[in-house]
């Protein structure tokens, strides 16, 4: 049996949520931890930025990142079934786990898509993002133009 935490807010809820469903399903933290939560680790650099992302569980197919009005967004979802069955055709065991993750950083408007790198190796997504100096706009001095 899994046992609450006394670190969580919701210490009351883990208790009675455990208690109903044990053994029939776990929580949704178990089932989090599970899969991962897409930890986030990100290192600056004098030219770039690293983000390294856990996503233990996935493969390379199920994730996706993409560059969208300066926000860099990663998401990995999950499809998966086992189904058993005996000589009869009788379901010994049958499971099934659908799961998305998203997570979403600002980079910048300056930042271009196919400057940033990626690679996933042993369950980590490795993102370099280069840093990106903003121009600081011009201020034009306009006159109010003065008839007479």
């Amino acid at each position: 049996m899994l046992y609450p935490s006394i670190f969580n807010d919701n210490f009351v809820d883990d208790l009675f949520d455990e208690m109903f469903n044990f053994p029939y399903t776990t929580s949704a933290k178990v089932q989090n931890k599970e899969i991962g939560r897409m930890t986030t680790d990100v290192r600056e650099f004098d030219d770039k930025y690293e983000l390294q992302m856990e996503l233990p569980g996935y493969d390379k197919s199920e994730i996706k990142a993409e560059l969208e009005n300066g926000y860099l967004t990663v998401s990995a979802e999950k499809d998966d079934t086992k189904e058993e069955k005996d000589e009869n055709g009788k379901y010994i065991r049958k499971e099934r786990y659908y799961g998305k993750q998203q997570r979403r950083f600002y980079v910048g408007e300056d930042v271009k898509q196919e400057d940033i790198s990626a690679e996933f190796v042993n369950g980590v997504l490795k993102l370099n993002v280069p840093k990106v100096e903003t121009k600081p706009e011009v201020e034009e001095k306009k006159y109010i133009s003065i008839e007479g």
